[in-house]
């Protein structure tokens, strides 16, 4: 990985506390270890602290009582940190963008969650817009294309820096698909509520995915990466769809989201944890 000089091992590490997200410590964990990797590489000291929802479920839903608990409980654990990071812009935007809202006009509060909010960044946008990044040391042979989330989108700016990145990835070619900005029809507790709805989004984004040709699909957030998965997997097409940081991770070698572990993948995991 490239990180400019003013970030090198001499100076002190930033304190990194790794906001996993509950999709990823409970459906796809190799997120988890390769943005760990990725933000040691970039030369940060990494912590996992004991965490929970960020609460966006509860928010969208409209029970703002949970989620402010559950706000409050990220704050507790997070804000001793430098820096809080999410492979997510849905929840990164969550926090950074909705929890102001959680405790307006209250003064006790206000300036501590500012605080905390000023400091949280998805992933990717930390790498390259604070840590300076401009290369990964990761290949990954096939042509990909790549799927801007809404909230990574839309609410923190997150665009140009997978793209930037995934440019350096050695034998990966990037393509753009029509409608990359454009919803996938997850939307969290949108595709439970609305699924016929939900459905039809989702198979606007498959027919594009495969219409530009790419045989992998990589995004930033999980929730959006099953739910095309899925999708493209009941279609019977054959795309591979992964985790941005596996791929910049140079963590290729997993088995794509959905696909069955073989042996080797599996002891490969094990050995990454240990």
């Amino acid at each position: 990985m490239t990180v400019p000089p003013s970030l090198d091992a001499a100076l002190s590490p930033p304190r990194v506390g790794l906001f996993c997200t509950c999709l990823v410590d409970t459906i796809r964990p190799s997120v988890g270890f390769a943005a760990a990797k990725l933000l040691e590489e970039a030369g940060c000291e990494v912590e996992v602290p004991l965490q929970t929802c960020c609460g966006q479920p509860a928010f969208n839903s409209g029970d703002r009582a949970t989620s402010r608990a559950l706000a409050e409980q990220v704050i507790s654990a997070f804000e001793n940190f430098d820096y809080v990071v999410a492979p997510s812009g849905s929840c990164a935007g969550m926090i950074k963008a909705h929890y102001p809202e959680l405790f307006t006009g209250e003064p006790d509060w206000t300036g501590r969650v500012d605080r905390f909010c000023a400091k949280v960044f998805e992933l990717v946008s930390f790498l390259v817009d604070v840590r300076g990044v401009t290369h990964v040391d990761a290949a990954y042979p096939g042509t990909a294309t790549y799927h801007d989330s809404c909230s990574g989108l839309r609410e923190l700016g997150v665009k140009g820096q997978p793209r930037r990145l995934l440019a350096s990835v050695d034998g990966l070619a990037l393509v753009e698909m029509q409608d990359a900005d454009t919803c996938c029809g997850f939307g969290g507790t949108f595709c439970v509520k609305y699924p016929d709805v939900s459905n039809a989004i989702v198979e606007k984004k498959t027919t594009n995915i495969v219409a530009s040709g790419a045989d992998t699909l990589i995004a930033g957030d999980l929730g959006c990466l099953m739910n095309m998965a899925g999708k493209l997997q009941r279609e019977g097409r054959a795309v591979a769809v992964r985790h941005v940081a596996e791929v910049l991770a140079g963590m290729g070698a997993e088995p794509a989201l959905g696909m069955p572990a073989t042996v080797e993948a599996r002891a490969e995991t094990a050995r990454a944890k240990r």
